[in-house]
């Protein structure tokens, strides 16, 4: 220190220096504890430990609790599936409403943000082929436009399966509503025997310890029965799994005479009724039960005004809908239901009452016409779909439509004697694997009416149907006897007269679609192709009928030389022959053959082919041919005597009298 101080003085000459006082110590004791503080921050490092041990503490486990909302909406897409079908013949083993390939792609696409980020991409330089999912025959595609089957209890064991996973996802309740008419009244006893079966299955199940089941604690399965008709009627006063007042709220459904059904209505007030079913109290919103509602009808119902509102409820409260029902008649709204009256005591012959069971589209999409040689066939044919609403109900809300027809068969036509009583006479059914690409758009009616206006022909299609939907076409005279020349003379003009109204209506339908021939190629979809392919080729087979009618009536005015001198009938017979028709007549005759050949080549075993080969086999043209008709006036009988020569044997004789016979009830 001392010789600092000396330092210090010889570099200033100051007597001063900062080693003077208490510093000098300060600066000591700092520079050794900077030093030791290095020392202990070096010792980790120096000194190493042999047997460090690693503890792992797992993470407090947090746990949410899961909440599931019921969405407002179901939303759907509106991308048209061409390749979504329906119908089958089978029983059990029915065709599902989905394509052979199931797409991995949804329709409505995740929406994905794009980023200006692009990192490396790599490429699989290996090319593979997508084979997609290949749909099994007893996949069950929700959302089915109509499958087919031959009875009602193919359709309940179907449903039965429906329950059972129903009741995998959560407790469900399982409304029946049943139509109250006349033509469901054997019907309605079958399901009624059938219960016995369904609730036995699923009580053996649940006594198994069915998984289904076992995730429940309080009455997996309740039930609820509804009748409708012309009123609505609750018939079980709250849902129940008792099977005796099941049973027995069925067996008690009086049949309504009305003829009225209020289908949609009574869809919509069940729905409304069970809605607190689907929807918890509190802060918990877990649907406390699934609803399903099974519909039993076979018709196409009289409110169908209040379609878009159920389809709206049932979808806000995801609740399907699962309707047995029938088959459309294709194009046409009433089909003839057969009907053999249930107390032995009267006439059992059958009977035939008109029932609405159609058409399985939204508007008219095909042409009625007659004036084809003949009147139009009619008997209705299969459409391959339901009646349009009761479908889109059921489609929309994730059901199932199925068609029962009982004499379902696509190997061939089935005659008026083959059909089962309460059943429509249908005489021909299609395979349900073709008619998967026809399928109806099941659409609103805002969205029905867009689709329509993207293509003129489709347009022009409609139109045109509408148009003979609410005017059908006579059919024309087509025998003439001449019994002297004024009658004769008088006979042919009454008849031109009939034609002349009916050619203005043929060459204004002929117009409309005329405007949709430039959007034809445009088409895409097979339903309506075939649609306005049959339409314009019948409408110009139609329209040379029309002209070449009149063309040889005004021939015949002007006489007709006979070969055979005793003929005194002239008839119009359908020919190909325009020989003395002229080439413009021709002409259109072979346009309508190429439109009807298309649609025969382009959609075979179809409804539309089968129309358009019966149109060809019409032939478009006429002859005249001759007849004779003997018009020797007829001797009135002579009259008494019982054809055994004994007239006073009358009582032996006479024919037992026939049991009463009562009228059908509306149907």
């Amino acid at each position: 220190m001392q010789s600092l101080k000396s330092w210090w003085q010889r570099q200033t000459g100051e007597d001063d220096t900062p080693f003077d006082g208490d510093s000098g110590a300060f600066i000591v004791s700092l520079v050794f504890h900077c030093g030791l503080l290095v020392v202990l921050g070096l010792v980790p490092f120096l000194v190493r430990n042999p047997s460090v041990a690693l503890t792992l503490a797992p993470a407090e486990e947090i746990t949410e609790e899961e909440t599931v909302e019921l969405p407002k909406e179901v939303f759907f897409s509106e991308t048209p599936a061409t390749e979504v079908g329906a119908n089958s013949m089978h029983d059990v083993e029915m065709a599902l409403s989905l394509a052979p390939v199931v797409s991995d792609v949804s329709d409505i696409p995740n929406v994905v943000e794009p980023t200006s980020d692009v990192g490396q991409i790599e490429v699989n330089e290996a090319i593979q082929v997508a084979t997609g999912l290949h749909a099994h025959d007893n996949l069950a595609v929700k959302g089915a436009a109509g499958e087919g089957t031959k009875g009602a209890s193919g359709a309940v064991d179907r449903i039965t399966h429906e329950i059972l996973n129903s009741l995998e996802e959560r407790k469900t309740l399982v409304v029946w509503l049943f139509d109250q008419s006349g033509s469901l009244t054997r019907q309605r006893q079958l399901i009624h025997d059938r219960f016995d079966r369904i609730y036995k299955e699923l009580g053996v199940l649940e006594a198994a310890g069915n998984e289904a089941f076992t995730k429940h604690d309080d009455k997996p399965l309740l039930t609820s029965v509804v009748s409708f008709g012309q009123q609505i009627n609750l018939l079980t006063q709250k849902p129940t799994d008792n099977l005796a007042e099941i049973k027995e709220a069925v067996q008690a459904i009086e049949q309504d005479t009305s003829g009225v059904e209020n289908v949609f209505s009574a869809v919509y007030m069940v729905a409304d009724k069970y809605k607190d079913q689907r929807v918890a109290m509190g802060r918990d919103t877990t649907p406390k039960r699934n609803v399903m509602l099974v519909v039993f009808s076979d018709e196409a119902g009289d409110d169908q005004v209040g379609l878009d509102k159920t389809v709206k409820m049932c979808r806000r409260y995801e609740m399907p809908v699962y309707v047995v029902g029938v088959p459309a008649p294709f194009g046409r709204r009433e089909t003839l239901v057969k009907w053999v009256d249930p107390d032995p005591k009267f006439d059992q012959s059958p009977q035939w009452g008109e029932v609405v069971q159609g058409p399985e589209s939204f508007m008219p999409e095909r042409l009625k016409l007659h004036f084809a040689g003949g009147r139009e066939d009619d008997t209705p044919i299969d459409s391959g779909f339901g009646p349009f609403a009761l479908t889109r109900l059921s489609y929309e809300t994730g059901g199932i439509y199925f068609a029962v027809h009982p004499n379902r068969n696509v190997t061939r036509q089935v005659s008026k004697r083959e059909v089962d009583a309460y059943s429509a006479h249908i005489k021909h059914f299609f395979d349900p694997q073709i008619m998967r690409s026809y399928r109806p758009d099941y659409v609103s009616i805002d969205e029905y009416k867009r689709r329509v206006g993207q293509n003129k022909s489709r347009a022009a299609l409609v139109t045109a149907a509408q148009n003979t939907w609410v005017a059908p076409m006579e059919s024309p005279q087509l025998r003439f006897v001449k019994r002297d020349e004024a009658s004769f003379s008088n006979a042919l003009s009454e008849a031109q007269k009939a034609s002349a109204k009916l050619t203005p209506r043929v060459q204004s339908l002929h117009a409309t679609l005329k405007l949709g021939e430039s959007d034809r190629d445009k088409e895409v979809s097979p339903r309506w192709q075939a649609g306005f392919d049959l339409a314009m080729g019948r409408i110009l087979a139609v329209k040379v009928r029309t002209e070449a009618y009149n063309v040889l009536l005004a021939k015949a005015k002007r006489g007709l030389k006979p070969k055979d001198p005793k003929t005194n009938t002239w008839v119009l017979t359908a020919s190909d022959d325009f020989t003395e028709l002229g080439s413009s007549l021709e002409k259109e005759a072979n346009k309508a053959k190429m439109y009807l050949e298309r649609v025969i080549t382009d959609h075979p075993n179809t409804p539309w082919a089968l129309l358009a080969q019966r149109e060809l086999d019409a032939k478009i043209g006429w002859v005249w041919s001759e007849d004779f008709t003997d018009l020797t006036p007829r001797r009135a009988g002579n009259g008494g005597g019982n054809g055994n020569g004994n007239p006073n044997n009358d009582a032996k004789n006479m024919i037992k009298r026939p049991p009463p016979k009562r009228k059908p009830p509306k149907l």
